[in-house]
This record gives structure tokens, C-alpha cells and sequence, in this order.
């Protein structure tokens, strides 16, 4: 049995999955702590404002999650084939027959799954959904960022009503990135143990390997 290389993911979608991950992971532990700090005002004998300097980190890797999330809606509408927003959607035959031939493997009610080198459909709809609450989260975070901005107090009343409000959507939707990347992990390396299309290596290197079919 022989193997050919296909590129799947170009260099800017892998920029924006570890962009992602840099961000979710950094957004969570200083969001935790400016929610419930665990340390004292003075750390090692010196005054310090260790709450001050989580948040500051947690502002910047909102922004690092803003442009991620603006990269992969880029990739949506002009990246390639596997990246395309048309390849995710159940809208065409082929999306359908995969979507369900995907769900069934998942469920372990059929031996194999329709192949597909980029994204498989169930998967896509899965980002899709992230996608959408990213946007929500990041309107969220900037709605209690910015209390003076008019742009962000008019789109965040509108969506939350309050700043009270508001931070309980933020906190809770940080838990939903939390399950979603523990479930994606698990899929992940399920899906590298049960198939040899080099998963994980190809969000580094941006290729998968393809059986010949010959």
C-alpha cells in the first residue's frame, strides 16, 4: 500500500488554528483569575497588581482571538477548496452523503465513512457553530471592555441589555470553547489512531496522505 501527499491546509489557516489555541488557552486562565484570583497583592515581598497585569494579557489575546477569527472568516469566502465555506455546508448531495455517512462512523454504526481529504461535513458544522459563538463572545468581551464607547454599549445593549449580563454571557460561552476543544483533542487523536491520513501532522505541515489508489 502507497501513499501520495495532498496540501489541504494553506499556511494561513494553520496560523489561524494556532493563533486560536494561543488565545481560547490564555483567555481562559486570566479570565478565571481576574474573575477569582488565587494570589495575594503582593507576590515575593514586592506591592504588585497582579489582577491589572491578567487583565492586560487577557486583552491582548482578545485581540490575537479577534484576528483569528477574522482570518478564518477571510478563509471561508477566499481560501482553498478544503477551506471554502461551500465545503462544510450539508447543502449539496455529496455534503449530505457525508455528513450522515460521518455521523454513523462517529456512532459506531458502520464500519467506514465516506473519505474526504479537507474537512468531513459534520465536523465543518461544528466549526461553523464556533465561528458563530466566537462572535458573540467577542462581542461580549469588547461590550465590557469598552463602557465608553457608543459602537459597543449600542451593539452590546442590544445583544445583553447590561454589563451584568453581558459578563455571565462571557462567562458561560467561555465554557462551551473549553467542552469544544476537549471533545476536538479526543476526535483528533481517535480519528489519527483509526486512519492513516497524518491529521495531526498536517496542521503543522499543511499536507495528508492519500492512499493510491492504483
Amino acid at each position: 500500500m502507497s501513499y501520495e501527499t495532498v496540501r489541504v491546509w494553506s499556511w494561513l489557516l494553520r496560523v489561524y488554528h494556532w493563533a486560536l489555541v494561543v488565545s481560547i488557552t490564555a483567555l481562559a486562565i486570566t479570565g478565571w483569575y481576574v474573575n477569582a484570583p488565587w494570589t495575594g497583592t503582593t507576590l515575593e515581598g514586592v506591592a504588585s497588581m497582579p489582577v491589572l497585569a491578567m487583565r492586560n494579557v487577557h486583552f491582548a489575546a482578545g485581540y490575537l482571538f479577534t484576528g483569528a477569527l477574522l482570518i478564518r472568516i477571510y478563509l471561508f469566502l477566499f481560501g482553498n477548496r478544503f477551506e471554502k465555506l461551500g465545503d462544510l455546508l450539508p447543502v449539496t448531495g455529496r455534503n449530505l452523503r457525508n455528513l450522515f455517512s460521518t455521523a454513523l462512523y462517529y456512532l459506531y454504526l458502520s464500519p467506514t465513512k465516506e473519505e474526504r481529504m479537507g474537512h468531513n461535513v459534520l465536523a465543518g458544522m461544528s466549526y461553523l457553530l464556533t465561528m458563530l459563538v466566537a462572535v458573540f463572545q467577542l462581542i461580549s468581551g469588547f461590550f465590557l471592555l469598552y463602557p465608553e464607547s457608543s459602537f459597543w454599549q449600542g451593539l452590546g445593549g442590544a445583544i445583553f441589555s447590561s454589563q451584568q449580563q453581558g459578563r455571565f454571557v462571557h462567562h458561560i460561552l467561555m465554557w462551551y470553547f473549553l467542552f469544544f476543544a476537549l471533545i476536538h483533542v479526543y476526535l483528533v487523536i481517535w480519528n489519527e489512531i483509526k486512519a492513516p491520513e497524518g491529521l495531526i501532522s498536517s496542521i503543522f505541515s499543511g499536507r495528508k496522505f492519500k492512499e493510491n489508489e492504483n
